[in-house]
């Protein structure tokens, strides 16, 4: 029997003939390797829902000679205000690229606490300048990782230098392709001192190209400090100083975009580029070709190779490394939801450190995944404010659940970076209606749940009405009704509340699984990233203690526990069927 990472054992129907080694092989007639390039006979092929597979079924006699594609390896330049933002999102959304930036990588490191972030730190705190060597140290590091590595990277606005750019080289780091967006002055210049805050609901408007809604709107709106003309110009200045210096480095693989047009045109021509580029990688790396010998061996282990989430996940503490991956895996699809203007949200993400039903939850960890998420958006211009619920009840009565108490000092105390964004970008704040206030953008609630005897739905529902349209971001809420301090079940308004807490929408969930009523072996997970299905993983062990994640089924909707027990055993899907009876129940649950 299986079961989730939560306290409550939820058990699949036995598994009398499972093991380890029982995971899906390939059958040796054919070979099955990701591809976004295909090409006709001799070879068949075939797509996948939401990515494309090369299905090669070789004739007799006939051996296909196989190699790892590359990753696309993408830089990026732009002025201020030429757009280059949107334009990576846009190539992250559709190629999946890691996006790095140097600032994101600088908060990372110095919040984290590295020896290259302390470094980082000590010039920026005597008003220095960050030196090269320690900003290529940290890019450096960052394109080492693992999802780099597979995914592929976009390296936004970096290098800025001619000595940044060479010491990439050096160190064998140049891009496939360099991508620079050219907009005339006079419209940076005017798209920047047109531009205009609404500090209500931290929306960018344009006097001209994009006017307020409303007269009201108008009356509110402010202008940023740092887009008046002057500065505007300045800025300019600094960067046409730094692309010239580097154009020599990258002059080969340079491709200019013309940035004064509509973002939608502008980025057909770039993905135009990158999906060329993308085919004639794939085409150089899988070719078939008469051989003596097969490479069956090398094809599985290119389909069977880690597919992006970390192992070892039962050693605690957790490593910073998958740490620092499951933050920066929420934040990007916590992102993507935001952009595509959800506005109730909720973040449920159970690994060890972060269930509060095991004894090795660290607080710690959920505090850091909150701050990298509102430094995040803090560093887009919006006001974040961070919420922990208050005491509950009254009298002897009064209290938290035992696992956020002390967590709203420990977000008071906590490194905030040396930008000055708490108390003016990110606020700490209670969860209910009388903590909404008009200038804030967005709100992060941490952990919301029920305690027995007291209900946070109804502060909650006060909150997010208060709030309107505006975001509003549940990091792990546990929203399911308990018994009362009487044991008996608050059964009025239950549907009603049930039904509120249900509404908002999951923009990321990963959950381990595990045998019934046991913490180890972990036998899978299931992950889901906004916008893309939920995907179903197998963990399988490997020669000399080593294992990895093997992909077994993707689904629309969080699958119940009929269809992972399904998928475990390789049984078919069957859509028309019903889980029932206690199982039914228990699917509830999960």
């Amino acid at each position: 029997m299986l079961a989730s990472s939560s306290s409550t054992a939820i058990s699949l129907h036995p598994l009398a003939n499972y093991n380890a080694s029982a995971t899906p092989s390939l059958n040796p007639s054919s070979l099955s390797f990701s591809s976004s390039y295909s090409y006709l006979s001799p070879l068949s092929f075939r797509l996948h829902s939401s990515k494309t597979h090369l299905r090669i079924t070789p004739k007799k006699g006939l051996r296909v000679s196989c190699s790892t594609n590359e990753p696309l390896k993408v830089m990026i330049s732009g002025a201020p205000a030429s757009g280059k933002g949107t334009q990576c999102e846009l190539i992250v959304q559709k190629f999946g690229l890691v996006h790095i930036s140097t600032g994101d990588l600088l908060r990372a490191e110095i919040s984290s606490g590295t020896e290259i972030g302390n470094k980082a730190k000590e010039f920026m705190n005597s008003g220095r300048l960050v030196p090269d060597e320690i900003v290529t140290a940290m890019v450096t590091v960052r394109l080492s990782r693992q999802d780099a590595k597979e995914k592929g990277w976009l390296l936004d606005g970096y290098p800025r230098s001619f000595a940044q750019a060479q010491s990439l080289e050096e160190l064998n780091i140049r891009p496939d392709i360099y991508i620079v967006l050219d907009v005339p002055d006079e419209i940076l210049i005017d798209r920047c001192v047109g531009r205009r805050l609404d500090p209500v609901t931290g929306k960018i408007y344009h006097l001209k190209n994009f006017p307020p809604e409303s007269e009201e709107i108008k009356a509110r709106l402010v202008t940023r400090a740092d887009d008046t003309e002057e500065k505007v110009k300045s800025r300019l200045e600094i960067y046409k100083q730094n692309a010239a210096a580097i154009s020599s480095t990258y002059s080969s693989i340079t491709n200019k975009i013309d940035g004064n047009r509509p973002k939608e045109i502008i980025f057909k021509d770039i993905d135009s580029l990158l999906s060329q580029l993308l085919k004639d990688k794939t085409a150089k790396s899988v070719k078939p070709v008469l051989q003596t010998e097969n490479c069956l061996d090398q094809a599985s282990s290119n389909e069977e190779k880690w597919r992006g989430i970390p192992t070892r996940l039962n050693n605690i503490p957790h490593s910073r490394e998958i740490r620092n991956y499951f933050y920066d895996d929420v934040l990007q699809a916590t992102q993507r939801a935001v952009n595509d203007g959800r506005t109730r949200l909720k973040v449920e993400i159970n690994i060890p450190e972060l269930n509060p039903e095991m004894d090795v939850y660290r607080i710690g960890t959920l505090m850091e995944l909150v701050r990298v998420i509102a430094l995040s958006f803090a560093d887009d211009g919006k006001r974040v404010k961070v919420c922990v619920q208050g005491s509950m009840g009254e009298g002897a009565l009064a209290g938290m659940p035992l696992q956020l108490a002390g967590t709203r000092k420990i977000l008071e105390f906590m490194d905030w970076g040396n930008y000055g964004a708490m108390g003016t970008f990110i606020k700490i704040g209670s969860i209910g209606a009388k903590e909404v206030d008009e200038e804030d953008d967005m709100f992060i609630l941490v952990a919301p749940q029920n305690a027995v005897g007291n209900c946070i739905i109804d502060d909650l529902r006060a909150m997010t009405d208060a709030a309107g349209k505006r975001p509003v971001i549940l990091i792990n809420p546990r929203l399911k009704d308990l018994p009362g301090s009487s044991g008996i079940m608050q059964t009025m308004g239950r549907d009603k509340r049930l039904e509120y807490a249900a509404s908002f929408e999951s923009c990321y969930f990963f959950r381990l699984l595990y045998y019934a009523g046991t913490q180890y072996p972990i036998m899978g997970a299931i992950r889901m990233t906004y916008p893309y299905d939920y995907e179903l993983y197998k963990r399988v062990d490997e020669p000399s203690g080593k294992e990895k994640y093997v992909s077994l089924s993707t689904f629309k909707e969080r699958p119940t526990i009929d269809e992972i027990n399904d998928a475990f055993l390789g049984k078919p899907r069957n859509k028309d069927k019903k889980a029932s009876g206690i199982w039914g129940f228990l699917s509830g649950v999960f």
